[in-house]
C-alpha cells in the first residue's frame, strides 16, 4: 500500500513580471483566492515599479504539477530619507503572503527573507496576508480596516448611516455640487491637483503624479476617478479601484472649500452608488491609524473597525523602519510642511514620497 506524502513538495522561484503569460497566471491564481486583495495583482506591483521608480518582485511557490500554491509580490524600496526594505505590498494597504495551501507559507517567508538579505534591505513588511511564522513581529494595534455591505439603493444606503452623519451627508446632497465620474486625462489631472492640495494641508508629501496615471493604465476598467465640482471649480476626488465585488476607494482628498460645502460627504455617497451600478456589493474605505479623525470619520459612516495585522522582520542590530507619520520626530516637519506654497509642496513632495512605500 502506498501512503499519501504528509508534506506536498514545495517549489519557489521568482517571476518574471515582464512576461505577460507569467502576469495573466499569477493574476488568475490571485483573483481566485477569497483573501485577495489588488495589491496582489502585478497590476499594482508594475505601476508602483513605474510610478515611483522601485523594483518590483514576485515570489512564486508551486506544486509538483506545476500550479501555483501561493506568492508574496514585494516592492524593493530604497530611500535616502527611510532607508530600504522590502514591502508587501509597496505603496498598498494590503499584501502579504497570499497562499492557496499552508505549506507555501513558510517556504515564501524564508524565500522573501533570504531575498531582503542578498539585496541589503534590512528591513521586509508584510501589510496581511498568512502569518510568517518564527522570526517575524506581528501588530495588530496601530492601523484598522473598515469594510462593509453596500445597500441595494440610495435611499437604503442613506438610511443606513448614522443619524447624525446622515445630516451632514444630507447637506452634501442638497449644495450645489456637480459629481462627475471617468477615467479621461482631464479628470485625473483635477483628482491629482486636489489630492495634492488635501495631503499638503495634512502635512505629507504629496506621491508622483505618474504613480496615479500607471495605476489607470494597468489596471483599466477597474479603477477610474470621482471629482465633486462647485461652480466648476474641483473641490473634492478619489481615485477608485475595484476588485472582486468590492470598490476601494484609495486616494481621496478634498481642499479646505470642501468641508463647509460637505462635499466629501457628497463624493463618497455618490461613490457608493456609482460602485452599486458597476456592480460591487461591498465597500472598502480603506485603513486608518486606530485613534485618530480619520477612522473616527469612517466610524461616523456606520463603518466598524477592524484591526489589520501587520508583520516586519529586519536584520540583527536595524531597527525596523518607520515611516508612521505619527512617530513624534516627525510632528516638526509634518508642522513646516503644513506651510509650503503649494507649488513648493508640488515639486518636492514627489521625490521624498516614492521613497515612503
Amino acid at each position: 500500500m502506498t501512503l499519501p506524502l504528509l508534506t506536498e513538495p514545495i517549489g519557489l522561484r521568482a517571476a518574471d513580471l515582464g512576461d505577460a503569460g507569467e502576469r495573466a497566471r499569477i493574476d488568475a491564481f490571485v483573483r481566485a483566492q477569497p483573501l485577495a486583495t489588488p495589491f496582489h495583482l502585478t497590476s499594482w506591483q508594475i505601476a508602483v515599479a513605474r510610478g515611483c521608480r522601485q523594483r518590483a518582485h514576485c515570489l512564486v511557490a508551486e506544486r509538483a504539477d506545476g500550479a501555483i500554491a501561493g506568492i508574496l509580490p514585494l516592492t524593493e524600496i530604497r530611500s535616502m530619507l527611510f532607508g530600504r526594505a522590502l514591502v508587501s505590498s509597496g505603496f498598498g494597504v494590503g499584501g502579504g503572503i497570499l497562499a492557496e495551501r499552508e505549506t507555501a507559507v513558510t517556504p515564501l517567508a524564508a524565500a522573501g527573507w533570504a531575498l531582503a538579505e542578498r539585496l541589503g534591505c534590512p528591513t521586509v513588511e508584510l501589510r496581511g496576508g498568512a502569518e510568517p511564522g518564527e522570526g517575524w513581529t506581528s501588530d495588530s494595534d496601530t492601523y484598522l480596516g473598515f469594510v462593509g455591505p453596500l445597500a441595494a439603493d440610495d435611499e437604503t444606503e442613506l438610511a443606513g448611516i448614522p443619524r447624525k452623519h446622515r445630516a451632514e451627508v444630507r447637506k452634501g446632497l442638497a449644495a450645489d455640487l456637480e459629481v462627475v465620474a471617468g477615467r479621461d486625462r482631464a479628470l485625473a489631472a483635477e483628482q491629482y491637483a486636489v489630492y495634492a492640495e488635501s495631503v499638503r494641508n495634512l502635512g505629507t508629501p504629496v506621491f508622483p503624479a505618474r504613480l496615479f496615471r500607471e495605476v489607470l493604465s494597468q489596471f483599466g476598467d477597474d479603477a477610474d476617478i470621482l471629482v465633486v465640482r462647485h461652480h466648476g471649480a474641483p473641490v473634492a476626488s478619489v481615485l477608485t479601484l475595484y476588485f472582486a465585488g468590492t470598490a476601494f476607494p484609495y486616494w481621496g482628498g478634498g481642499t479646505f472649500a470642501a468641508r463647509e460645502l460637505r462635499a466629501n460627504e457628497r463624493m463618497y455617497f455618490a461613490l457608493m452608488g456609482h460602485a452599486r451600478r458597476r456592480g460591487c456589493t461591498r465597500f472598502d474605505f480603506g485603513r486608518s491609524k486606530a485613534g485618530t479623525g480619520p477612522a473616527a470619520y469612517k466610524q461616523h459612516w456606520g463603518f466598524d473597525p477592524q484591526p489589520l495585522r501587520y508583520f516586519k522582520r529586519s536584520a540583527a542590530g536595524h531597527p525596523a523602519r518607520d515611516v508612521n507619520p505619527l512617530n513624534p520626530k516627525y510632528q516638526t516637519r509634518i508642522a513646516r510642511w503644513k506651510k509650503l506654497p503649494l507649488w513648493v509642496a508640488n515639486a518636492a513632495g514627489p521625490m521624498i514620497s516614492r521613497g515612503l512605500g
